[in-house]
């Protein structure tokens, strides 16, 4: 029997640990066997990273300098939960400092993920984003690639808490790329139509139209809707808490130091 002293533990510093997909990463990391939770980091310091889970006391305190506690902890990994604006600044202090990126946090670029990419590169030190770790989103986005090849039309509808600070969702965007993979470039609707409210067909993809919803109650659910000659088809996931995503982003914690340069999609992994 392989004692907890023999497994080769990842270490791992969670970024954005006071928030509440932040206090889900602490309790999932505390919790695995393989993994071991050498920092935290947030905006406020000093809560106890253990309380912050909702488990007991753990020792490992909130500290506000990331770049610091790089410096002390040398953690092999940082998941970062935290905010667009200041996702990408992360991403690179971490790569600079040969810890790996488990990003979460969407609203990256692809100008910035080109950079991130070259970062990974340039110092040895891979790299993993995902915009949803929920595996049965990965499954719906992997469906929706493979229903496009015969129902072209299709709209996207995603459905967020009304604390999300980007729209589309990662998710979305993501979604509509691997159907565009395999979908040729067409607009949709009536050649004629006209919004009289602006917005109102939503975002526009490749000819796609994306539609964001932000209500109180919601966590994190998409829909996509296919349409074809007296038919419909919808293909749709619900992440009723944040612990759905809790067995992917572990799993890219295990994994993300195996990988090479930068990694985008839990379906990579899976």
């Amino acid at each position: 029997m392989i004692t907890e002293e023999e497994i080769a533990l990842t270490n791992v510093l969670v970024n954005g640990a006071c928030g509440r997909m932040g206090r889900a990463v602490l309790k999932a990391v505390i919790e695995d066997p393989e993994l071991a939770l050498v920092g935290a980091v947030d905006v406020s310091e000093g809560a106890d990273s253990g309380e912050l889970a909702g488990l007991t006391k753990n020792g490992v305190l909130v500290e506000t300098d990331l770049a610091a506690a790089f410096d002390r902890l040398h953690p092999d990994v940082m998941i970062d939960f935290t905010r667009p604006d200041v996702v990408y600044q992360n991403v690179l202090l971490a790569l600079t400092h040969k810890v790996s990126p488990v990003v979460g946090t969407t609203g990256l670029s692809e100008e910035q993920q080109r950079e991130i990419k070259a970062t990974a590169e340039k110092n040895d030190t891979p790299a993993f984003i995902a915009p949803n770790f929920a595996i049965g989103a990965v499954l719906m986005m992997l469906m929706s690639r493979m229903a496009a090849k015969y129902m072209p039309e299709v709209e996207i509808i995603e459905l967020h808490h009304d604390n999300k600070l980007d729209a589309p969702s990662g998710t979305a965007v993501r979604t509509a790329e691997m159907i565009a993979e395999v979908r040729e470039t067409h607009e949709q609707g009536h050649p004629c139509e006209k919004e009289t409210l602006d917005g109102a067909r939503g975002a526009d993809y490749e000819g796609m139209r994306i539609h964001s919803v932000r209500l109180p109650g919601y966590v994190a659910h998409q829909e996509v809707i296919f349409g074809g000659l007296g038919q419909t088809l919808t293909i749709r996931h619900d992440s009723i808490n944040r612990e759905s995503f809790m067995p992917g982003v572990v799993l890219a914690a295990k994994k993300v130091r195996s990988l090479t340069s930068l990694t985008v999609g839990l379906d990579k992994l899976l």
